[in-house]
């Protein structure tokens, strides 16, 4: 894992830092999207909160995680697909899911967002989705 976050950086043509492979070995070992509180809790004796911020936007900016919108206003992120990092940019065509009862959302690569036909005159930028429910492990 140490040395798949190494590549992921290097391949995103940024150094390597102490704090980055940090902050995306927390990324590879999760099973569902963190928000920033979740990322500081593992490594706040480390890295300060502007720190862990500015690593979330750096990795935003080079495909490295997406950010998932939910309606508790709680930004969260994921690791994007390797299709993504190899690129350089993010293609998230696929649905989130968060689960009512535990909390947790996660990618689901499989599930594609249906296609939005906008009327004439309207530029679409991005598509978020994320479904609502009851996981299967919580099921």
């Amino acid at each position: 894992m140490k040395k798949q976050g190494e590549n992921i950086l290097k391949n995103s043509a940024l150094s390597v830092t102490a704090s980055r492979k940090r902050i995306l070995d927390i990324f590879l070992a999760a099973d569902n999207a963190l928000a920033h509180q979740d990322i500081e809790t593992k490594c706040a004796d480390q890295y300060d909160r502007v720190t862990i911020y500015r690593t979330l936007q750096t990795f935003l900016e080079r495909g490295i995680i997406h950010n998932i919108p939910s309606t508790d206003n709680m930004v969260r992120y994921a690791l994007c697909n390797e299709a993504c990092i190899t690129t350089g940019h993010h293609h998230d065509n696929h649905v989130h899911f968060r689960c009512d009862q535990c909390g947790k959302t996660v990618c689901l690569d499989d599930v594609n967002i249906p296609a939005v036909n906008l009327p004439k005159g309207y530029t679409m930028k991005e598509i978020n989705m994320v479904v609502n429910g009851i996981c299967k492990s919580c099921k």
